[in-house]
């Protein structure tokens, strides 16, 4: 038979475990598709302002809007793959921390 203090602590301990309060928290964690989509896009942008002069910037754009619409189409992992290209045509290491 469970007494009610041990219950109490039970039920404590779930709802601990349950609101986060145990785990992983939102630094820890790696970032989610959506956000390095976001990440990616603003590297990309600045990066083809910084260097507009690259024979390559027009080739940079079109991959941009390419994985912008990647990513609203559900397909971030191709938005990013097609983000981090236009870096790489720029000379930019993609940074996705």
């Amino acid at each position: 038979m469970i007494n009610i203090s041990n219950l109490q602590t039970i039920l404590l301990a779930g709802a601990i475990l349950s609101s986060g309060a145990y785990g992983v928290s939102a630094e820890e964690r790696p970032p989610s598709r959506k956000e390095l989509c976001a990440k990616f896009q603003t590297q990309v942008h600045q990066a083809i302002i910084e260097h507009a002069e690259v024979p390559r910037a027009a080739k940079a754009k079109s991959l941009q809007k390419k994985a912008i619409r990647f990513c609203a189409s559900d397909k971030q992992a191709q938005g990013i793959r097609t983000f981090a290209k236009a870096l790489k045509l720029l000379g930019v290491q993609p940074v996705n921390n």
